[in-house]
């Protein structure tokens, strides 16, 4: 399940996983709640949070996630995954390492216990120095 977390800024996008996600989660909750940002920002910022109750991700989830952020490449502008999966950490990191060059953002990994100072990391304003 994806829920959508309401208490940021309008121009975050912010969810939580919960359980097992599915294709449905992303068609349902998650891809309309980033384009309604969308619709009126040019750029969003992503937090996402993995809950501790976390089990998986469907492949036909993992396939739409893929799909959606290769179209939405110039679209967001910071992103912050909030977890204390090792897993799911080096997974940002490899994925950094290896599309690097494609992401036009800043990826940024806290752990669970710093999901405060995520939320402040993606909400604060872009240095101009």
């Amino acid at each position: 399940m994806i829920e959508v977390l309401t208490d940021f800024p309008d121009n975050v996008v912010a969810f939580s996983f919960h359980g097992h996600v599915t294709k449905a989660d992303y068609d349902q909750v998650l891809i309309p709640a980033f384009e309604d940002k969308l619709n009126r920002h040019k750029k969003v910022r992503i937090y996402c949070e993995v809950a501790p109750d976390f089990v998986g991700v469907a492949s036909g989830a993992v396939w739409e996630d893929t799909k959606f952020g290769f179209s939405h490449l110039f679209d967001w502008d910071r992103a912050v995954l909030v977890t204390d999966l090792g897993w799911a950490k080096r997974a940002v990191e490899f994925l950094g390492t290896l599309f690097g060059f494609l992401l036009h953002g800043q990826w940024h990994v806290f752990a669970t216990d710093e999901a405060d100072k995520a939320r402040e990391w993606v909400i604060k304003p872009n240095s101009t120095t």
